[in-house]
């Protein structure tokens, strides 16, 4: 049974990106109305406000990392935000921002999960693996970065920020929609041996088999967490993000993944990522986020 009491936590950053805009994400979110549409399923919302932060300097890589610094920083905020909430018993929702905050909930949650005994599975909904290190991208963003830098491939500052080395290990990545993939990266990728469900095994299977096989396994000693990039989606139904990939999940592929998702009843923690209001129209992309996040908690069109 899924926990009624959520906290919201914006973190209004694009520190880890390479276009600005994804700091205007939480705003977007609230504007879309998403704590009273989730308060209307009869969950407990708080909204914390936003965390803070360094300023986003726009500086070129250095040493292959653009703005370790300030994303260390960011991180760390964004770990020390969602520990607290998961000790209290609530299942925090962070609102972002860009990926690279992943670094900062999910070794938080590691974390937790390490101390209260559970195994933790990630549902990685993205267009993109994630999984570069400073040598295989040329760009040196960090958003780019975050699972491998979780599965402890990374700068020092990030892979020992939930006191544990690695944070957690690729077996509990489940990632979906996955449809690009730098070519240095997809060799640490096939090295990782982390599940990848790309678009092209979607199309082959369905949403519906896809999602049985990511969730094969959940129980009721299982920590879900849901990173929820809104790139996964594809960029005709959601424009509002820096990194378009075409060919991800329509509509109605995305409503039965967060479905199944919510029909496993252990959904204990979630990120909203990647949104960026300044390429979106009229903010349909952040109400499309928030419709799919109310049916990641239970709504669905019939009293099932």
């Amino acid at each position: 049974m899924v926990n009624k009491a959520l906290s919201l936590i914006g973190v209004p950053t694009d520190i880890g990106a390479g276009h600005r805009g994804a700091s205007m994400g939480p705003e977007a979110l609230r504007v879309a109305n998403l704590a009273a549409r989730l308060a209307k399923r009869g969950l407990e919302v708080v909204d914390r406000g936003n965390l803070q932060g360094p300023l986003n300097p726009w500086q070129p890589p250095v040493n292959g990392y653009r703005h370790l610094p300030e994303v260390v920083a960011w991180n760390q905020a964004v770990h020390e935000a969602i520990y607290a909430e998961l000790t209290a018993g609530r299942v925090p929702v962070m609102l972002g921002g860009d990926h690279c905050l992943a670094i900062g909930s999910i070794s938080a949650i590691a974390r937790h999960c390490r101390e209260t005994g559970k195994t933790l599975r990630v549902l990685w909904l993205d267009a993109h693996a994630d999984f570069n290190t400073a040598d295989a991208t040329p760009s040196g963003n960090i958003h780019g970065m975050p699972v491998a830098c979780l599965c402890g491939n990374g700068p020092k500052e990030l892979i020992e920020m939930g006191g544990h080395v690695p944070a957690t290990s690729a077996a509990a990545f489940r990632q979906i929609g996955i449809r690009s993939v730098d070519e240095g990266e997809k060799r640490l990728v096939r090295e990782s041996q982390v599940s990848i469900f790309d678009m092209r095994h979607i199309d082959e299977v369905g949403m519906k088999r896809t999602m049985e096989e990511a969730l094969a396994g959940v129980d009721e000693n299982t920590h879900l967490h849901v990173s929820f990039d809104v790139d996964f989606l594809d960029p005709t139904i959601a424009p509002g993000v820096g990194t378009t990939v075409r060919g991800g999940p329509n509509y109605r592929e995305a409503q039965l993944c967060m479905e199944m998702i919510a029909d496993s009843g252990h959904v204990s923690s979630l990120d909203i990522v990647e949104l960026n209001p300044a390429f979106d129209k009229k903010n349909q992309t952040a109400r499309l986020a928030v419709d799919l996040v109310e049916s990641l908690f239970g709504k669905s069109t019939l009293i099932r």
